[in-house]
């Protein structure tokens, strides 16, 4: 089946080599961009009206498979609670105490909010397991239901629990288990969960195993994370909100990408990252929802983008970059993201003229059609 998107008000393509004012999509790819005059036979045309066009949002920083409710730690946290990484345990306890049916259902249920706004690629990650039986259903989860799936048995250590024997545990028989089942390996290298010499241990480990590595980093204050994901060619460190000027000059002279969570930064009251300084410095940035139940419960990258515009000073373009290209990156695809021919059919029709009203109409829904590898879902 092929399809012809025509009448397009406003095309990104994020690809400076390619535009216009229609496309074909063909099985689960983009076939083909120009002119509608010049659009080859199709089975059928779908008239946008001059609506905007681009790729759906790449949400590359997710954490869908858990069960329970934080609603508690927020409210403490918006009375004036400063947040910690405590907070997950609460979550661990109640993932252990589901089954997989029901952590499955959380899992599609967010998936297809998400889907709904117009992401149409998501990673997401195990760590409230914690355990190597609870990781390892956990990760099967993630692969079965995201596009995406990261380990990230290193997002606390239990209590109870040595640090350094949670460590080995990590690195030698839970990372055995879930390695078959994802492509990426992350860890929380911050003040309460693990510090630079674990995390480096972890991620050493992991690639061993054949796997990606991610960090989360900076989230809670300077500290080593930025610095250890360029040292192990990290495709992403993730958080970043307090970066030295040496972090952003790390980052713009590497091919580890900046991933910012602006929802999380606000959902938890600390400042935002500085999008403006990394991006002059020449660094590449992604935006992510960070949609958690403890320290960011949205799934909308709308927001996200929104929020880097009024508040972070991010142009529009870069926002809209940062959400679906900059995601891509993150994640070390090529595919996803951009709108040229080859690229996954991933094509999110916004309700105005431009992307431009992500950002002047601020909390207004405006997905209008969403294509997610060439299948229509809205």
């Amino acid at each position: 089946m092929s399809t012809l998107i025509t009448n397009i008000g406003e095309l990104t393509t994020n690809d400076p080599e390619v535009s216009g004012t229609a496309l074909v999509l063909e099985g689960d790819r983009v076939v083909w961009v120009g002119s509608a005059k010049e659009a080859p036979p199709v089975d059928e045309s779908v008239d946008v009206e001059g609506r905007a066009v681009l790729p759906g949002w790449v949400d590359s920083h997710t954490h869908l498979v858990f069960a329970g409710d934080r609603t508690a730690e927020f409210g403490a946290r918006m009375a004036g609670k400063p947040y910690t990484a405590g907070g997950i345990a609460v979550t661990v306890g109640a993932t252990r105490a589901a089954s997989d049916a029901e952590l499955a259902a959380v899992i599609k249920r967010h998936v297809a909010e998400a889907v709904s706004q117009g992401t149409t690629y998501v990673e997401t990650k195990t760590g409230y397991g914690l355990s190597v039986a609870d990781e390892l259903r956990s990760a099967k989860l993630a692969a079965e239901h995201a596009d995406e799936a990261t380990f990230l048995g290193a997002h606390l250590v239990p209590a109870g629990t040595n640090a350094d024997d949670y460590v080995d545990l990590v690195r030698g028989e839970m990372l055995d288990a879930v390695a078959p089942h994802v492509r990426w390996a992350d860890v929380f290298c911050e003040t309460g969960a693990f510090d630079e010499d674990q995390s480096r241990a972890v991620l050493t480990a992991a690639a061993a195993k054949g796997l990606g590595l991610r960090v989360h980093g900076n989230q809670l204050g300077e500290g080593p994370g930025v610095r250890l994901a360029v040292e192990v060619d990290a495709a992403s460190v993730d958080h970043c909100t307090y970066l030295s000027a040496k972090d952003i000059d790390l980052l713009a002279s590497s091919d580890t990408v900046a991933t910012l969570l602006p929802a999380c930064d606000l959902s938890t009251r600390q400042p935002l990252p500085d999008a403006r300084g990394l991006l002059d410095a020449g660094a590449t940035v992604a935006l992510a929802s960070n949609c958690n139940p403890g320290s960011s419960y949205t799934s909308s990258m709308a927001f996200c983008v929104t929020t880097a515009v009024l508040q972070m000073r991010m142009s529009v373009e870069e926002a809209v970059r940062a959400a679906t290209v900059g995601g891509a990156r993150a994640l070390r695809r090529d595919d996803v993201g951009v709108l040229r021919p080859g690229a996954r059919a991933d094509v999110h029709v916004l309700d105005a003229p431009s992307t431009t009203h992500l950002a002047y109409r601020p909390g207004v829904p405006l997905t209008h059609a969403v294509w997610r590898a060439g299948t229509r879902v809205r």
